[in-house]
């Protein structure tokens, strides 16, 4: 089985600290990515550890498709113990930073302790430098990284840094990579706030040697020359969609379709893209540089989740408002959806739909904590009964666009994830649309009958983190372009999937979750039952609580 290679560097920010160590065990059961951060978090993070502790640790973590030069392969992983969902967590994020990282020779890259002043840490194949940067307290993520290119010649392309949001333990803070790229989901960026760490740099001259077999070169034909419209509009492209299904939440998930979904679809969005944007290595390219140049305003996106959260949620039908939403959140550290969800709760508590102006203004009050950015700086989970409006959350995490009250199936997968109503632990949603396939098709209605195709999507999208792959390659990987790109039977590598999910089930139950935490605030016909089902198809106890005995080796 192909996985990474390469040591794990610790830094340990309150000695100031550095070692490495062998962990080829690790690595040969979890090939790299999520699986290996979760197994390292698993070992040596306290399970009652506080979210914003010094014991708490980041792992950045990337997979043995570093060494492919194939499409869909330039994501890395971060995992630690979120502050919005108390819980342990895998963020993955694009961009072109893997590839510099891989260069270090590290296979996985670990802070933990506090740093007692402000500092970007400099990772290199010889060693880490820690540089002190009190003068950039408070700086956003362009400022940042203006820094680092005058000081250090050091592109965006070889940094994660955070802006003003996650010195602020915003708990939907992000890590920026490559300027616009986000480790977005669960506010790991507050966590990397309260270590006192600013930035890390990547650099090196040791990427790891393997051998990717030549599988690698007809995906990545098939990906440059696919007619496919997210190569145009991106995820977005699937809104219509959604609005005709009744599945596109609107005004703080109070209705289910939006009047003025034209104003911010996929033509919206397509209108205002200037240029082709895309990750290292990958052909397919649906990434979304937007711009409008009477306004003043350039970001890249937004993607379907965001386009929700700051338009049909918030009650705006101007693509350009939402592209200016997109890029403040990208410009100040905060994952956009969380941080769109958020707003459209407030705007719910005001009666203020559609007020841009209000929006931004809340956007950059969230990011410092100022007046009722403080409140709403918490997540709807721990502000929502202030603002007297509904908890739309699981486990802390506010819902993505997929509507689970028509995609019965996503329903039930928000409800069961580890991180708690993320669209993308299982892309379960990717089956029921009624565009998919025949023969991949899975019927919208109902949640009986569904657990084994839920533990079977969960268990491919561990892999895809643990590989890294990209999980939009959907339409290019098959079971048998697995083995062959991996050199392992796929039933393997799915158990790599299942044994990740299982050790963060495990972990989070060690803090307290159980099947009174894999709810919803909504009904779903048969739930409790297909409760029962996922959980047996899983092999755990009826309460949601993996056995001591079923636990990987």
């Amino acid at each position: 089985m192909i996985h990474s290679t390469g040591p794990l560097l610790t830094v340990d920010l309150s000695a100031g600290e550095r070692n490495t160590e062998e962990i080829d065990g690790i690595l040969e059961q979890y090939l790299g990515g999520r699986g290996v951060g979760t197994r390292l978090a698993h070992e040596r993070i306290p399970f009652d550890v506080d979210p914003f502790g010094s014991e708490n640790r980041l792992v950045f973590s990337t997979g043995p498709m570093q060494a492919a030069q194939m499409s869909f392969t330039g994501r890395m992983n971060c995992t630690g113990v979120s502050p919005l969902t108390d819980g342990l967590l895998s963020s993955n994020a694009g961009g072109f930073m893997s590839r510099n990282f891989a260069d270090t020779g590290y296979s996985a890259v670990e802070l933990t302790g506090e740093s007692d002043e402000l500092v970007i840490l400099h990772v290199r194949d010889d060693g880490v430098e820690f540089e002190a940067v009190p003068d950039l307290a408070g700086a956003t993520v362009p400022e940042t990284l203006e820094y680092l290119d005058a000081e250090h010649g050091i592109e965006a392309d070889q940094t994660a840094v955070i802006g003003p949001a996650g010195e602020n333990r915003v708990r939907f803070a992000s890590i920026m990579t490559s300027g616009e790229r986000a480790f977005g989901r669960g506010g790991l960026g507050a966590v990397m706030g309260a270590k006192n760490v600013k930035g890390l740099t990547f650099a090196g001259d040791s990427p790891p040697d393997i051998e990717v077999p030549p599988i690698q070169t007809d995906i990545h034909r098939e990906a440059a020359t696919a007619d496919h419209i997210m190569k145009r509009q991106g995820t977005v492209s699937v809104m219509d969609l959604a609005n005709e299904v009744d599945g596109l939440p609107s005004y703080y998930f109070s209705e289910q379709s939006f009047a003025g979904v034209e104003g911010i679809n996929g033509d919206a969005v397509e209108s205002k893209k200037y240029k082709k944007g895309t990750c290292s290595a990958c052909a397919f390219a649906c990434k979304l540089p937007t711009q409008d140049k009477e306004r003043g305003v350039e970001t890249e996106g937004p993607e379907f989740e965001v386009a929700m959260a700051f338009g049909s949620n918030s009650g705006v039908d101007d693509i350009v408002d939402v592209m200016q939403s997109n890029e403040l959140c990208d410009r100040l550290g905060m994952d956009a959806i969380s941080a769109g969800n958020t707003v459209a709760a407030y705007l719910a508590s005001e009666d203020a739909f559609g007020d841009t102006d209000l929006i931004h203004e809340t956007v950059e009050k969230i990011a410092h904590r100022d007046g009722i950015g403080d409140t709403l700086a918490e997540g709807i989970d721990r502000c929502y009964d202030d603002l007297g409006v509904e908890n739309w959350t699981v486990k802390g995490m506010d819902f993505a666009a997929h509507e689970g009250r028509v995609l019965h199936g996503q329903g039930l997968s928000y409800a069961v994830a580890n991180r708690g109503a993320d669209h993308m632990y299982a892309t379960f949603y990717s089956v029921e649309y009624p565009l998919v396939p025949d023969e991949q098709a899975v019927a919208p209605e109902g949640t009986l009958g569904k657990a084994d195709v839920l533990v079977e999507r969960e268990n491919l999208m561990a892999l895809n983190d643990s590989g890294v792959v990209c999980k939009f390659s959907r339409d290019f990987m098959t079971p048998e372009r697995y083995e062959q790109l991996f050199d392992a039977d796929f039933e393997d590598l799915m158990a790599v999937g299942a044994r990740t999910v299982t050790l963060e089930r495990h972990f989070n139950n060690q803090r307290g979750f159980d099947r009174t935490d894999d709810a919803l605030p909504y009904e779903l016909p048969s739930f409790e039952a297909a409760l029962d089902e996922y959980y047996d198809a899983r092999g755990w106890s009826d309460d949601g609580t993996v056995p001591e005995n079923t636990l990987p080796v």
